[in-house]
């Protein structure tokens, strides 16, 4: 059974129908070639990747040969083991050791719904009893900074600000400066969405961490990636640009419920090496929920009805 609080048993069901004809070919009971061609078409539509789909049918052949298995509900018990193994275990998030504020940089190019995530996860830790306090980071873009004060009436959280155009870096220092008089313990910094090729807004990524840096060696104590599931493979393409730039510690996958390449999960986890902390499961402030891997799989394999 699916537990109904499962937090991405709606927002799988699109990637869910997709694993439809496999899960059907799983119920059948058959271990035949057409098992391997059907769980070949799901998981490559699915975006799980053309490599790691290769390896995972090669692995699970090679587990029905030496386990003696004679049931493809097995081979689904045995698929489900292996997925869990590409996604490894969860990783929350990193709070300060040696400083009363946690910074958290978040970053991603235009249109992923990096400042949506920024306000969601604003919410999630206020409702964990944290004092929350935004920095709007993006001066590049007039309305980003609008942007960010709405969310920040919403959830109910100060937003340090300067006027468009205006240096990133005084707005994080001045974030800084409000952050320890307001007894904040977590900042969250919005920053310019960026594609990879713009080279001088790297360097203002780079600028940011070292007014960050002089407040507290360790900070920032997380920059997390948002990425737009709904992208495919061009998300873990934008991923792998940044992981070259700068030294990101986690990703957030926003839009899940929006897309049926839910498999690109297993690829930006087994090919970046990057835990996936948090999963956009929906549009409202509340629809943010930390990865749970486990969870995750379980939700890919289940019915809508709720039965496995």
């Amino acid at each position: 059974m699916l537990n109904r609080f499962n937090p991405f048993g709606q927002s799988l069901s699109r990637t869910r129908q997709m694993f439809g004809k496999v899960t059907e070919a799983f119920q059948r009971g058959k271990i035949d070639d057409q098992l391997w061609d059907d769980l070949e078409e799901t998981l490559i539509t699915a975006d799980v990747g053309v490599s790691i789909t290769e390896r995972l049918i090669a692995t699970l052949k090679e587990r029905v040969e030496y386990a003696g298995l004679k049931d493809a509900r097995d081979v689904r018990a045995a698929l489900e083991e292996e997925l869990l193994i590409l996604l490894g275990d969860a990783e929350p998030l990193t709070f300060a050791k040696n400083n009363p504020l946690t910074v958290i940089l978040v970053v991603g190019v235009n249109g992923v719904g990096k400042t949506t995530t920024i306000a969601k996860l604003g919410y999630l830790l206020k409702k964990k009893n944290h004092r929350v306090i935004l920095a709007a980071g993006d001066t590049f873009r007039a309305a980003a900074i609008d942007q960010l004060k709405i969310w920040g009436e919403r959830i109910q959280a100060p937003v340090i600000s300067h006027q468009h155009g205006a240096d990133p870096g005084a707005v994080v220092f001045d974030a800084l400066e409000a952050a320890e008089n307001r007894r904040c313990d977590v900042l969250i910094i919005d920053t310019a969405g960026r594609l990879h090729t713009k080279y001088n807004l790297m360097e203002e990524l780079k600028k940011i961490a070292k007014v960050l840096g002089k407040k507290d060696p360790e900070a920032p104590h997380e920059v997390l990636l948002v990425v737009d599931a709904t992208t495919g493979q061009n998300a873990l393409l934008q991923a792998k640009q940044f992981v070259g730039d700068i030294g990101l510690t986690g990703l957030v996958l926003t839009k899940l419920d929006g897309t049926a390449r839910g498999g690109i999960v297993f690829s930006i986890s087994e090919e970046l090496g990057l835990p996936i902390k948090f999963v956009g499961t929906g549009e409202r402030v509340g629809d943010l929920a930390p990865f749970e891997p486990e969870a995750f799989v379980k939700a890919l394999f289940a019915t809508d009805g709720g039965e496995k």
